[in-house]
């Protein structure tokens, strides 16, 4: 470069140079990140260097005060400002006259700041403080990520040693979470700031953890595993998908048979496979590697076979280890001698509301790999239009995903869109195709096949359980016009006894709201349309459908609206009493003259 060359004209060795900055985000936070995607390996002199907003402070003793630029500590010192016009050329003379100023105070810059380039391996317990200050959740992440590659998104800052920690989803899957622990609680506020910042076409969110969150998910109390992390490899991989009869000698043949072969750290004791309770395998090994550079060559084996299983590889962490063996062992010292009978969660009212509006799709035939993540890019520009946290994966009574999705848009024409344009195209995962239906729906409809539809009753994942709602009334106080409501005791007296129907009727009062014949119901309004069964529950033919039964049922009820009229007119007033008996032989046979019309009639008052 032309600083290297310049320093070697003055006969002076580049790397014995260090490097003094106003701030720590001038390497921190531009110079190391661009260059990491630019993919430019830096000289070694610009991953040390000095701040001298902190010298500043820590020779003349400011105390608490920081500085937030040269200006201020121009002020601070009594200095003047260099006459430069240009603003580089006046930061640097600015910076030079600072650095004479200290120097000439008998001022040594001791105190190197260093950049971090690689994620360190180690062990965190169960019982460990980590202080919340320092711990972030990155949230987006593509599946595939290890370790090494979320270390690389926060290049520039440093990470503590296993510090980073993959969230694992309920079935032991990857959910594009991680939470990553930084040294001190500067960098976690620099992390802070490259939230939406791109690990390739993806957007990473960057939020606030606690040091509870990292412990749960990182720490580990299982002796064996400690052992096995204990071993100094600089890579750790995951094999998933081994038949359960494999042994430690087929894993090393695998991966000694590769072109180009590599060999695993200590033999059988560099393995270590995942295990019930009981001693059963679960088809998982975590495998470990000496060197960084046997990390390429182990992953070229993805996707090969032992015997007839094909093997899946992941680059893996001490935190997920640690998450495994411990979910392991726990849903075993949890589980109950005998079962409790199942539950069904209802879906509380602040995820899914339960309206009609068909602002809701439904998509069934997922595999049962699919995440989150798949289903965003299976629905493409779509995905866009879904609300915070609207994605919700089903699963069945016995924690396994069933293959289907709900999912929330932000109104019923997006839910439209999506439905006409995404149904029965395909999504590919891996090696497999599958077509996918998708249908438009409203929330009532998810608490219908949620609550009832299927014969097994699903979950909806990550909602906790809750208690069932009370049971809501079908008819919302006010919809029935006050001269159809009688007080609620009088009113099951009258029930219970079989009081005729032309009895006088009792004082009405507007804060009792049962209906006193269920048979019959009056609105001096619109008809209130019947509530689609569960076959109908996905379907919604056109308005065209219902045009004949619409006059058919306003011929009706323009006759019954003149006689029901004629006798309110006869009764007495203060009782506001209506004379039906009359009628219900009528009411009969317009029923069987008009098969598809609603039994149920709205004379208007």
């Amino acid at each position: 470069s032309l600083f290297e060359n310049y320093c070697r004209s003055l006969c002076v060795d580049p790397a014995t140079l260090t490097i003094v900055t106003d701030g720590q985000c001038p390497l921190r936070q531009c110079l190391q990140p661009e260059a990491s995607n630019k993919e430019l390996e830096l000289p070694p002199q610009y991953n040390r260097f000095c701040d001298l907003r902190k010298d500043v402070a820590r020779h003349y003793r400011a105390g608490d005060s920081k500085f937030t630029s040269i200006q201020e500590i121009l002020t601070f010192l009594d200095m003047p400002e260099s006459g430069d016009t240009s603003f580089f050329g006046k930061e640097f003379k600015d910076m030079v006259n600072i650095l004479q100023r200290m120097i000439h105070d008998g001022y040594k810059f001791d105190v190197i700041e260093t950049v971090q380039l690689h994620l360190e391996p180690g062990i965190c317990s169960k019982n460990e403080e980590v202080d919340s200050n320092c711990v972030v959740r990155a949230r987006g992440l593509p599946w595939q990520s290890s370790d090494q590659d979320i270390a690389r998104f926060f290049i520039g800052l440093n990470v503590a040693k296993g510090g980073v920690a993959l969230c694992l989803s309920s079935v032991g899957r990857r959910n594009g979470e991680a939470l990553v622990r930084f040294t001190n609680s500067e960098h976690r506020d620099m992390a802070l700031k490259r939230h939406k910042h791109h690990i390739g076409p993806r957007y990473i969110e960057v939020y606030r953890a606690t040091g509870e969150d990292f412990v749960n998910v990182a720490g580990g109390s299982n002796n064996e595993a400690q052992a096995f992390l204990t071993k100094g490899a600089n890579v750790i991989i995951r094999m998933r998908g081994l038949p359960y009869d494999c042994t430690a000698k087929q894993v090393i043949e695998f991966f000694e048979q590769g072109e180009p072969p590599c060999h695993v750290m200590d033999g059988e004791q560099g393995l270590l496979f995942v295990r019930k309770p009981d001693g059963r395998s679960t088809g998982d090994a975590f495998v470990l590697f000496r060197d960084e550079s046997d990390a390429p060559k182990a992953l070229a084996r993805h996707r090969e076979t032992i015997g007839t299983r094909y093997i899946e590889l992941f680059r893996s962490t001490t935190a997920e280890v640690q998450q495994v063996l411990n979910r392991t062992m726990e849903s075993y010292e949890q589980q109950p001698i005998i079962p409790p009978p199942l539950q069904v969660p209802l879906l509380p009212q602040h995820i899914i509301t339960s309206g009609t509006r068909k602002d809701c799709i439904r998509l069934r035939g997922l595999p049962y790999e699919a995440q989150v993540e798949h289903i965003l890019e299976f629905l493409g520009e779509h995905a866009k239009n879904i609300v915070f946290q609207g994605v919700h994966m089903v699963y069945n009574s016995q924690g396994q995903p069933s293959g289907e999705a709900f999912i929330q848009m932000d109104c019923e024409t997006s839910a439209f869109s999506a439905a006409q344009l995404r149904h029965h195209r395909y999504m590919s995962f891996g090696k497999k195709q599958r077509y996918i239906e998708v249908f438009q729906c409203s929330g009532e409809d998810m608490n219908l096949v949620l609550s009832g539809g299927l014969a097994q009753p699903p979950q909806l994942s990550p909602v906790a359980q809750m208690p069932p709602a009370p049971a809501k009334p079908m008819l919302s106080p006010g919809i029935l016009d006050l001269g159809l409501q009688v007080p609620q005791p009088q009113a099951q007296a009258m029930l219970q006894h079989q009081i005729p129907l032309n009895a006088p009727l009792f004082p009405l009062h507007p804060q009792y709201h049962q209906l006193l014949d269920p048979n019959l119901l009056m609105i001096p309004k619109v008809m209130v349309p019947l509530k689609r069964s569960w076959n109908e529950a996905f379907t919604h033919p056109p308005p065209q459908v219902y045009q004949h039964q619409q006059q058919l049922n306003q011929q009706l009820n323009q006759q019954l609206n003149q006689q029901l009229a004629a006798q309110y007119l006869q009764g007495p007033p203060q009782t506001k009493r209506i004379h039906l008996q009359s009628m219900q032989p009528q009411i009969q046979l317009q029923s069987l003259q008009h098969p598809t019309m609603i039994p149920r009639f709205y004379p208007s008052m």
